[in-house]
């Protein structure tokens, strides 16, 4: 079965999408490899709404697999999705994401901002966290980890340093506490 692995750029203070400055090439280098054994992107409405607006347009090298791999996007409100390889998830969360999960093919990445990550971790959906930790503290945002009733206990699987001072931690096996 298939894992869902959510993907997520943060400020130390857990903020989501807090950018550190240029991106580590090393750090490009892991996130290429990561999207080259992925089956499928999901995200939520605004994410894919920002995204279908920028990747089909651009040379970075994110952009062939960003645009190539199938795309769900979960919404109840948008009736199109016109991005290619992209469809529409409007049912219930779990059951959409237990669906995609029995699916053959490469892992599931979660992109988009604080309140569909907040989703997929209040329902417990996550089977790998990769957090690249910016040095950087926000003070202010959505936190992905806000309102949440934990706590979860996971594995930290790995956690590299980059130059930038970005921190990529991997964690598995998350489950919460009894």
């Amino acid at each position: 079965m298939r894992k869902v692995i959510l993907q997520m750029t943060i400020s130390i203070d857990g903020v989501a999408n807090v950018g550190g400055g240029p991106e580590d090439p090393e750090l490009q280098a892991i996130k290429r490899d990561l999207l080259s054994h992925a089956g499928c992107h999901i995200m939520g409405r605004t994410t894919y709404e920002e995204m279908r607006q920028f990747w089909p347009y651009s040379d970075h090298a994110y952009a062939a697999p960003m645009n190539d791999l199938p795309k769900v996007v979960f919404s109840r409100t948008l009736t199109e999705a016109p991005w290619e390889a992209s469809r529409i998830a409007g049912g219930d969360l779990a059951q959409e994401i237990d669906a995609l999960k029995r699916e053959p093919g490469g892992d599931i990445l979660a992109w988009g901002g604080a309140s569909f990550a907040q989703a997929l971790i209040a329902a417990n959906l996550i089977d790998e966290y990769r957090l690249v930790v910016n040095p950087v503290i926000a003070g202010e945002g959505s936190s992905i980890f806000r309102p949440f009733a934990g706590p979860v206990d996971v594995t930290l699987t790995r956690a590299e340093a980059f130059a930038s001072g970005a921190v990529l931690h991997v964690y598995e096996n998350p489950h919460r506490r009894a």
